[in-house]
């Protein structure tokens, strides 16, 4: 067993986790490992992303279940529209360069992880937890299922704030929801991938096995953290994650200065929370 196959295999266990904690993240985590790591081919990295994240997410999603943290007529028509929007999002994403379905899957990391840490006014305060309407179920269902399938994603880092935010859900909740979602629509994409793109099972599912292991931790700890910190938390993992995908993908000099810039915004950030009073970071932090 290589030094390679060993690290990617350590850090497949980090996917699991954010998996299972946070009810998304995994293919945040997957595509970078496997690209940057494992030395897979973007597209390759993107299809098998969506067969580890998909497996475990469907292992997580039975513990959420039992711990009442699913709602099943939203998850599954929700999951049922993706997987027709992610089917079409697969197929083509499998002839659009590497590159390019790397920078768009990084902007909207990026994106949604600021909808993620600002939050909607009163949505933690005041979750109702109920199932959702169906049209707005379908409607959502189909876009994230698309984008997610064009950029190779489980969706978790667009399924989890689309219930959360758009439904009002509570974070628990919506991660837990989110599970069976990401399960239906990953194995979709990956149907419309494998129309143009071969794996390596052998580490594929290595990878799943490793990240199964992490996602039964991480489910544990769900129902355990509260519920600010794991959104605000889950938007900052998103951003990072995000920003790190932008400066690996563009060209030297663009990609450099993307770091520069974000370091530059996290210094900041970081000054206006500890030193500023009315700091517009410590509004958001209540809203």
């Amino acid at each position: 067993m290589t030094v390679t196959l060993v690290l990617t295999l350590l850090l497949s266990v980090l996917i699991g986790l954010s998996v299972g904690l946070l009810g998304g993240g995994g293919s945040i985590l997957t595509v970078p490992i496997l690209t940057y790591v494992a030395g897979l081919d973007p597209k390759e990295a993107i299809a098998a992303s969506l067969f580890v994240v998909g497996a475990t997410s469907a292992v997580s999603a039975v513990n959420h279940a039992r711990n009442g943290r699913v709602k099943w007529r939203t998850g599954l028509v929700f999951g049922a529209a993706g997987m027709a929007g992610a089917f079409l999002g697969g197929i083509l994403g499998g002839h659009i360069p590497g590159t390019v379905l790397m920078i768009a899957f990084a902007l909207m990391m990026v994106a949604t992880s600021l909808a993620m840490i600002r939050g909607r006014k009163g949505s933690a305060a005041t979750p109702h937890d109920g199932e959702l309407p169906l049209l707005k179920v379908v409607l959502e269902g189909l876009v994230v299922g698309l984008v997610t399938g064009l950029v190779g994603a489980g969706g978790g880092f667009l399924v989890v704030p689309a219930l959360a935010l758009l439904g009002g859900l509570s974070m628990p909740v919506a991660v837990g929801t989110s599970l069976v979602v990401i399960a239906m629509k990953s194995f979709a994409g990956l149907a419309g991938y494998l129309t143009t793109v071969q794996l390596d099972w052998a580490l594929v599912l290595s990878v799943t096995a490793a990240a199964i292991a992490g996602s039964v931790v991480g489910a544990r700890l769900a129902g355990i953290v509260p519920e600010a910190a794991l959104r605000k938390g889950f938007g900052v993992f998103v951003l990072v994650m995000g920003v790190f995908v932008l400066v690996q993908e563009l060209p030297g000099a663009a990609g450099a200065a993307v770091g520069i810039g974000a370091g530059a915004l996290a210094v900041a950030a970081l000054a206006c929370w500890f030193a500023v009073p009315k700091c517009p970071l410590r509004a958001a932090r209540t809203a």
